[in-house]
């Protein structure tokens, strides 16, 4: 795997220093690629990583669908347990971070439902980092049971109580979690999917820290979104949500 990879990470790198974040450029570096459907960028966790654990911490991302996250973990020195709930995600993963790199953090990848981690103590986690599916947007598999991608947003964000309860549950306290959510229009009307989530987070215990505005860069306003947008007079969402909350 180590011959294939020529550039082990970004080059000029800065960490983000206000809450907009706009990554033009995706990121390309060790075994990174977009062929997962909706996977974040690199410069996402990296960013999230360095800023909010140390070396040698244990790291949890309960969504891990394309890998991402676990990749950026291994190369800053971090322990991860990467969850997923599909096979075929798993798999994916285990391919991404099949390199050595020295200085390395352990990666543990499991089956398992971001709604009930049984299998992690209390308070043993450091830093909650993760992508969750956006209720039905893209759906990541055919019939998996327990696969929040299938669920329309009532289902989703009750669903979406028990990964925050079980999230509250791991995290050691004064430390941080962090989730990235994205909106949805349906008959023309915009569905705050990402605020009902913060309120979840809330709920639980956690407290909001930062909201921080992710720009993205696959809404270009051409051909046929171009024609609906001024057609039915409606915006294109250009924009996600990443959410940093603290457990106290």
């Amino acid at each position: 795997m180590n011959k294939k990879i020529v550039k082990w990470g970004p080059e000029n790198f800065e960490l983000e220093m206000n809450t907009v974040w706009s990554f033009p450029e995706r990121g390309k570096w060790a075994t990174h690629d977009a062929k997962w459907r909706g996977n974040w960028s690199p410069y996402i966790p990296r960013n999230l990583l360095l800023r909010y654990s140390r070396e040698k911490d244990l790291v949890l991302d309960q969504f891990v669908g394309g890998g991402t996250t676990l990749v950026e973990a291994k190369l800053l020195n971090r322990n991860i347990i990467g969850i997923d709930i599909n096979d075929i995600a798993l798999e994916r993963c285990k391919e991404k971070v099949n390199f050595e790199y020295d200085n390395s953090g352990k990666v543990y990848i499991k089956k398992g439902d971001a709604r009930n981690l049984f299998f992690i103590k209390n308070e043993s986690i450091d830093f909650i980092c993760t992508h969750p599916p956006y209720a039905n947007i893209i759906k990541y598999s055919e019939s998996i049971e327990g696969d929040l991608s299938h669920c329309k947003i009532f289902e989703f964000l009750e669903e979406m109580k028990k990964v925050a309860s079980e999230s509250y549950r791991v995290l050691k306290r004064d430390k941080f979690c962090a989730i990235l959510m994205g909106d949805t229009r349906i008959k023309g009307h915009v569905q705050p999917l990402s605020f009902q989530t913060m309120k979840i987070f809330e709920s639980v215990g956690f407290k909001l820290k930062e909201i921080i505005i992710k720009e993205q860069h696959n809404c270009k306003a051409t051909g046929f979104w171009k024609t609906n947008s001024i057609k039915y007079n409606f915006l294109l969402l250009a924009h996600e949500y990443l959410f940093i909350f603290r457990k106290e």
